[in-house]
């Protein structure tokens, strides 16, 4: 295939310049990428992307004032990369936010950890101040429970014996539980007692031992008081029976083994010993005053005042402890 070549002449060339704009030269293509590449990966880049892909395109883009242009800056934005410190743009700036967001943080930290604090404190206070509560409490309970118990001593209830009377008496042969052949006593008593509470706030339960009528060691008859409860600043009288069934005496009364037949002749003296117990609860169960009185009577058992009444009110007749 044939080439048609036109040789234009000076003269079209000329007046083809003329008419026609002049063009500006066309800029070669250039890509910036992050400031981490270096500057021969710039370049390289460039370079590859350019349109011309000659040797002396790439010589000409060198020696462009662009290119340098583009080197300094390039080479400037590395350095201050390199050395944030000699640069006073941007590296300084993000210096200066971490700074204030590591302040910022350190402060919420700070005020966290003294709002935890202060929380703590609190507690510890409002755990102090119920110690405190309490422990005033049960001191004050206590000291008052020791003045209303002290103040209590002094309300003794009174307790007096006021007499005794034997019903009857019977002495007969027989024998005890083992077959063994004695005298036994049989016998019949009534004892009254009087009780009084002086207490001005506080009931008293009363309660008491056997009592128990002995001929020296030997227990010739015994009764059983019922539990009362006596109100305060009141009084009653205790009734209670005693009374001995078929008492074997081995000939430890002789006087009474003597009086077969006779039993107005008989004089025996005996003793009525028993223990009154009272339990004041002034503040429930709490607060409790016990009060003991040992009571012991001397009396005597004559055959002929059976069924009347001895007295004991006596100051010699009855001892308390």
């Amino acid at each position: 295939m044939g080439v048609a070549m036109h040789v234009k002449s000076d003269s079209e060339v000329t007046s083809i310049d003329a008419s026609t704009p002049p063009r500006s030269p066309r800029r070669p293509l250039y890509y910036v990428q992050s400031p981490s590449h270096s500057q021969y990966d710039l370049e390289k880049m460039s370079y590859g992307s350019s349109p011309f892909g000659s040797p002396t395109h790439h010589f000409q883009y060198h020696c462009s004032p662009i290119h340098h242009s583009l080197e300094s800056s390039t080479s400037r934005f590395s350095a201050s990369l390199k050395n944030p410190r000699n640069s006073g743009g941007s590296g300084g700036g993000w210096r200066r936010m971490q700074r204030k967001y590591d302040e910022v943080g350190d402060e919420v930290e700070e005020d966290g950890e003294s709002e935890g604090d202060d929380e703590r404190k609190d507690n510890g206070q409002v755990r102090f101040y119920v110690a405190c509560f309490l422990f005033s409490f049960l001191v004050l309970f206590a000291i008052f429970s020791l003045i209303l118990w002290a103040a209590s001593l002094a309300y003794k209830p009174r307790i007096i014996v006021m007499n005794i009377s034997f019903e009857n008496f019977n002495v007969q042969a027989g024998m005890d539980g083992t077959g063994v052949p004695t005298d036994m006593l049989t016998l019949n008593s009534t004892a009254r007692i009087f009780y009084k509470n002086p207490g001005t706030y506080f009931g008293v339960h009363v309660t008491s031992t056997p009592l128990e009528l002995h001929y020296f060691d030997l227990k010739v008859a015994s009764g059983h008081m019922i539990k009362l409860y006596q109100p305060r600043r009141s009084w009653s009288k205790v009734i209670v029976v005693v009374q001995g069934q078929q008492v074997p005496l081995y000939g430890g009364i002789p006087v009474l083994s003597d009086a077969e037949g006779h039993p107005e002749s008989v004089s025996v003296p005996l003793n009525l010993t028993f223990v009154m117990r009272s339990r004041a609860y002034i503040l429930g169960r709490l607060v409790k005053t016990k009060f003991y009185k040992s009571i012991l009577c001397e009396v005597a058992l004559r055959g002929n005042h059976l069924g009347k009444p001895l007295n004991l009110t006596k100051s010699e007749s009855c001892v308390y402890h």
